[in-house]
């Protein structure tokens, strides 16, 4: 035995319990003590039937992902799996909490799974870049068939209990008392096995597994580890079970050491640290319940969704009745919507609602232990509603600005207590996005920002914190991105070429396209407003202020970048624009040529990672690798490449120190080069 692992007795029953907190992850100890337990087992003549079990509020709800890192110590799981099989007495899983990855691997080793109701079990391998690696594409077919096997292992998909149970993935389903049932049902098994490897080869039509197999290489970005999963699924229907398990295993290990799931891993982690001291931070920040949002627009409307939904209790105000009736039917229609398509009980919505009341009074915010500024981006009207919420809020409220670029300090300093104001920067549509920027003002408390990470956090949000600055972490980081974009148009590339190589890489979006999206008029108006302070002597594009000098706005006006035919889902290259930026290049003695897809896309990341140094030298993000965080998900970029600081870490410093240099010819007067240390603590 182990430290992970305690066994005990109940009459002839052994019951094995993993003690790994907090998620029971399967580390090489637990696996040892598994295997150990399961040998104790199968040489105790007293012991009849065995349970495996979880201590606290789990099963094992994963593999110790630390370790994929490294050489895998032994035993590894398909050695402890192999000893369950070849005991020849009966041993069950007992499932609470979660049963994911390898424990739920362990849990299709045994005989039978019994579970709790409200158990979520699951093979999300290839959100890390793998696969199953013990087993879990050759048992998992032989009790559901090869497309349910593709559809839950390629999406990564976790299913409640119950579902398992329709299944015929769980034997039996509990409300109560899992260890006393388990007992039970245990003995009700001495004197039989019932190996899933012995089930024959599950049998599909080739047609139905074409079709699944398209959906999931669809949905999972057509990326290697999802194309050699449905080939290992596909394999349990033509391989003997030993020769498809080795098979999976040989797989598992080589896509573990690559490139793509070390970027996922590094993802994994830095999405998470955030929450991890939030844990083992012992300030006890205020309790917030009732949430106020001001301004009923696109912003306002989606932070009240998210709140609602999170289980808050909301107040959307605004002064213009018109504007307040929009936003209130932007929020029931939403929730209407959800039922309608069968992604959320009528009953569910109805409950979400009794939350949601709305005003145009002032004084009704005096309840709300949060006020969230959500208004148009003007620094003049920002400082008149703060002097509202500071006349009608409580006086130990939260105050929150949801601003994008604008400095939340000048707000706070005109406040009488600026410790409780901060930024609560969403991203549109707030309802959907995951990322949320946490922006710490000069007096902004701890107790005020640790508050911030638990709403967050009940959100179901992915943040960062960022220091007040221009742009915070990422509209700052892409503000370098696609200023590099543009001289890259005035050097010799078209937009097209631009965003397709991007989105080839794996973005979601080009930065052309996305202008357009979101309307060129609005980055057209910053820029202006910088205008006085730009230095005349540094590299400036005017392709972008030319089209919306043209009236050119986007998709709005049918002319951005590109063209929008009427009911055109996506832009057509527009002639006119390609004349506009070539004459733009000429009236510069510029002369054009040609790009690689490879030199745009490195290009990018150069640009990014150099800012990303720069935001780390000024102190405006803590921890690097939040940028990172906050460009997978808020900006597109694509998660299975880590982000800029990952690659950054990989090109190595010396590798990068050169490519920078370069980039800084490249790209003219006013390029400057930051202390790249910063990328590498």
């Amino acid at each position: 035995m182990t430290s992970k692992i305690n066994i005990h007795k109940e009459a002839d029953v052994m019951v094995i319990t993993v003690n790994n907190p907090p998620i029971n992850a399967g580390s090489t100890e637990v696996r040892q003590g598994l295997l150990d337990a399961v040998l104790l087992f199968q040489d105790d003549p007293s012991a009849l039937a065995a349970i495996i079990i979880g201590g606290g509020n789990t099963f094992i709800a994963g593999s110790d992902i630390k370790e994929f890192s490294q050489p895998l110590a032994e035993p590894h799981l398909p050695s402890v799996i192999e000893a369950i099989e070849d005991c020849p007495k009966p041993v069950v899983c007992a499932l609470h909490g979660a049963a994911l990855g390898g424990g739920f691997e362990l849990a299709l080793g045994c005989d039978a799974r019994i579970a709790l109701e409200g158990t979520v079990i699951g093979l999300p391998e290839v959100t890390l870049g793998i696969i199953p690696g013990a087993g879990g594409t050759q048992r998992l077919p032989r009790l559901i068939g090869i497309e349910k096997s593709i559809e839950l292992i390629c999406g990564g998909v976790r299913i409640k209990a119950a579902e398992a149970l329709k299944l015929g993935i769980i034997n039996k389903l509990v409300n109560d008392d899992l260890l006393g049932n388990a007992i039970t049902y245990a003995r009700s098994l001495i004197g039989q096995k019932s190996r899933i490897r012995d089930i024959a080869s599950p049998q599909a039509d080739a047609d139905s597994v074409l079709i699944a197999s398209q959906k999931a290489l669809k949905a999972g970005k057509n990326r290697p580890n999802i194309q050699l999963a449905i080939e290992m699924i596909s394999n349990a229907m033509t391989m003997p079970i030993d020769q498809g398990l080795a098979t999976e295993r040989d797989v598992f290990q080589t896509l573990r050491v690559g490139v793509e799931a070390k970027a996922l891993r590094h993802q994994f982690f830095a999405e998470r640290k955030l929450f991890k001291a939030l844990g083992a931070n012992e300030l006890k920040p205020k309790s917030l319940e009732r949430i106020a949002v001001i301004g009923a627009g696109t912003m306002g409307s989606g932070i009240t969704i998210a709140c609602l939904t999170a289980g808050y209790s909301v107040l959307m105000l605004d002064q213009n009745e018109a504007a307040l009736e929009s936003g209130v039917k932007k929020v029931t229609d939403y929730y209407d919507s959800r039922v309608s398509s069968g992604k959320l009980l009528a009953d569910k919505a109805v409950a979400i609602l009794k939350g949601f009341t709305f005003s145009t009074q002032w004084p009704e915010i005096a309840s709300s232990d949060l006020v969230i500024e959500a208004v148009f981006e003007d620094m003049q009207v920002k400082h008149a509603v703060f002097q509202k919420i500071e006349e009608y809020a409580n006086s130990d409220a939260l105050l929150a600005s949801n601003t994008s670029y604008l400095n939340i300090d000048a707000i706070a300093e005109k406040t009488s207590n600026p410790a409780r104001v901060f930024g609560l920067h969403f991203f549109s549509p707030a309802q959907v996005m995951k990322l949320i920027e946490i922006v710490r003002c000069k007096a902004t408390s701890l107790s005020v920002m640790t508050a911030g990470l638990q709403f967050a956090k009940r959100l179901g949000k992915t943040p960062v914190i960022s220091a007040n600055a221009f742009g915070f972490i990422g509209n700052r980081i892409y503000v370098a991105y696609r200023r590099q974009c543009e001289f890259m148009l005035e050097e010799g590339a078209y937009p097209e070429q631009i965003d397709q190589a991007l989105e080839e890489y794996g973005f979601a979006m080009g930065p052309f396209a996305v202008a357009d999206m979101s309307g060129l008029d609005i980055a057209w108006a910053m820029r202006k407003s910088l205008a006085a302070s730009r230095n005349p002597e540094h590299r400036y594009v005017n392709i972008p202020d030319a089209l919306c000098l043209a009236g050119r706005f986007g998709r709005k006006t049918g002319l951005g970048y590109y063209q929008y035919p009427q009911g055109a889902k996506s832009g057509v290259v527009d002639p006119l624009v390609k004349q506009m930026i070539e004459e733009a290049s000429t009236s510069k003695g510029i002369v054009r040529r040609t790009f690689t897809a490879e030199e745009i896309v490195n290009r990018v990341l150069l640009a990014m990672m150099n800012e990303i140094a720069h935001l780390v030298s000024e102190k405006i993000v803590g921890d690097v690798t939040d940028c990172d965080v906050a460009l997978v998900n808020g900006y597109g970029f694509p998660r299975w490449c880590g982000g800029p600081v990952f690659i950054a870490r990989e090109m190595g410093k010396e590798k990068l120190h050169a490519e920078i240099d370069e980039l800084a010819l490249l790209s003219g007067p006013g390029f400057m080069k930051a202390n790249l240390d910063g990328l590498f603590e």
